[in-house]
């Protein structure tokens, strides 16, 4: 059975997820509303699934990873490149709260507006989805306390750094299109300081400085 406590169990028992502020927003945010009607019976399946326009929706132990490794608190500005379903977003909306603000942009235009009904269907009010090349950043609202990239990059983009504020962290899959590291950096004047959080498989970003 694929069930929303079966994934909490697993998280809190094996120590995966350990911020408690996530495991709440993952209660409360329905992965279900994110995908299509015809994959319901799977929105607890702890795989990406297809949301169309060559696109997925991460699995959803990433998903809890990486934002885990942003390290949100509420009143935060995050920038997030590659809005896909909305679900990462919505995650990220409950934990910043209504002091912060959160902006997705997505290349792909029918996967905009649709998130953007996603989001809608919630009621987040704190989340601004733009249909826009999100490998150069959205300088309109930067800088940033926290950045996520949810597809595979060649290297961290450069806009991304720049629009990042002191001491913020961005969370990018760095590689090959076949295999990539998840690297969290913090940005330190203007260097960032990487760490490596293991090895994954996403889809390519799309863009300027994409594959």
């Amino acid at each position: 059975m694929l069930s929303k406590s079966r994934l909490l169990k697993h998280w809190q028992e094996s120590g995966i997820i350990k911020d408690k502020k996530i495991l709440e927003a993952f209660k409360k945010i329905p992965r279900e509303k994110f995908i299509k009607k015809e994959q319901g019976e799977e929105a607890y399946g702890d795989y990406p699934l297809p949301i169309g326009g060559g696109q997925t929706i991460s699995q959803p132990t990433t998903v809890m990873l990486m934002t885990q490794a942003l390290e949100l608190k509420p009143g935060d500005k995050v920038l997030e490149v590659g809005t896909g379903s909305g679900y990462q977003a919505a995650i990220i909306s409950r934990i910043i709260g209504k002091s912060g603000k959160l902006v997705s942009t997505e290349i792909v235009p029918e996967l905009a507006e649709s998130a953007r009904q996603n989001i809608e269907k919630i009621g987040l009010k704190n989340v601004e989805i733009v249909h826009h090349d999100g490998s150069k950043g959205y300088i309109n609202e930067s800088p940033y306390d926290k950045i996520i990239v949810t597809a595979a990059c060649p290297r961290i983009p450069k806009p991304l750094v720049s629009q990042l504020r002191e001491n913020g962290i961005i969370v990018a899959p760095v590689g090959s299109l076949n295999e990539q590291v998840m690297v969290k950096a913090r940005k330190k004047g203007s260097r960032l300081i990487e760490e490596n959080l293991g090895d994954f498989m996403f889809v390519p970003l799309r863009g300027k400085h994409g594959y």
